[in-house]
């Protein structure tokens, strides 16, 4: 599995530079002050950098709800209980969450996959890739094995190949397990070397006394764990969760695959992290979709290199903010693709 993660990892390339200077050169004929439209014009260079094309397919998109078990829930993290996960993962299927609301309105299709969910789950739309039920408690000891973080990372890396190959050209990173923000916390702290105190948010609303109790939890479990900050794979096992690992295949996945990959909030900004610091080039590929409530977030895409493309006061996860983005993603191309030239409009240049 280590030799399959390095083949992979090998065939990202970063961004097509020239593609992308080319989707500016046409944006600055468009009829508006050259930069005028902001992120939206970067956003359509970007897209043209990562497919190299000027006018990039991404009609099918897929969002990808990653579901784990936390065993660091025993810690008491968390404002709801495990069991939550399981009967979340239903919900997604049966497309009453908030992430399917939203992705009908945006034209996307969910697929829900158990990477480790603690909960013996069937439904004809689920798709099984679990490792194990659920991760240990890492503030007894690693939250899992390397090989079963590897195992997930590949999981990801495998689903977005083959959906790849069924024509998706876009792909939305979500996730669900009760948990996840204490894990995301650890991950965050041990690969920017960011204080617990300041890595770990509310998460799912817990108040200031609990928030604090679960700093303390995860600066623990890095000293009992002493995940290696240069090895993300040692980091995504000792601390991290089965979700997490398989957001980082995903997301390698996208860009080995040249797609691009909308990357939602705190959790999987975490992974899109520790998928940066496997492959530096896979960030070419990633759009920071929004700046979530969790406190880390910010300092969190800094870090990667990202900058958000709105701030909606978000914590929810899902995939929910970056489901959002892809009306910003569409924007974006039609704006590069319908409107007129100044040659074309007839309109005097500034």
């Amino acid at each position: 599995m280590e030799r399959q993660l390095r083949e992979r990892i090998a065939q990202i390339r970063p961004a097509d530079e020239d593609a992308a200077a080319a989707a500016r050169r046409h944006s600055d004929r468009l009829t508006k002050p050259p930069g005028s439209l902001g992120k939206l014009e970067e956003l359509a260079a970007r897209l043209a950098g990562m497919t190299g094309k000027l006018w990039p397919d991404v009609s099918r998109r897929a969002v990808l709800v990653m579901a784990a078990d936390h065993g660091v829930c025993e810690e008491g993290v968390s404002a709801f209980p495990p069991e939550v996960t399981p009967q979340m993962v239903l919900n997604f299927l049966e497309g009453g969450a908030a992430v399917n609301v939203l992705a009908r309105q945006a034209g996307a299709d969910v697929f829900c996959v158990d990477v480790g969910v603690n909960a013996d789950l069937s439904h004809p739309r689920l798709i099984d890739r679990k490792v194990r039920r659920g991760t240990a408690n890492m503030a007894a000891g690693p939250a899992m094995e390397r090989e079963e973080a590897l195992r997930a990372v590949l999981a990801g890396m495998e689903l977005v190949a083959g959906l790849s190959e069924e024509g998706y050209g876009i792909f939305v990173t979500g996730e669900m397990g009760i948990g996840n923000t204490t894990a995301s916390a650890a991950i965050v702290s041990v690969l920017t070397g960011m204080p617990p105190e300041r890595a770990a948010g509310s998460g799912t609303g817990i108040d200031e006394e609990r928030r604090k109790h679960k700093a303390a939890v995860i600066g623990r479990a890095i000293e009992r764990n002493k995940p290696d900050a240069s090895d993300p794979i040692d980091v995504l096992a000792k601390v991290g969760g089965l979700e997490i690992a398989a957001l980082t295949g995903a997301i390698l996945g996208a860009a080995s695959c040249r797609r691009p990959v909308v990357v939602d909030g705190y959790i999987s900004s975490a992974a899109a992290l520790a998928a940066v610091r496997l492959a530096p080039a896979a960030a070419d590929y990633m759009i920071a979709s929004h700046l979530s409530r969790e406190q880390g977030h910010g300092p969190l895409l800094e870090a990667i290199g990202l900058s958000p493309m709105t701030h909606l006061d978000m914590r929810l996860g899902e995939g929910t903010g970056a489901v959002l983005s892809l009306h910003l993603v569409d924007a974006s191309l039609r704006l590069m693709q319908e409107m007129a030239t100044f040659e074309s409009a007839g309109v005097s240049r500034g």
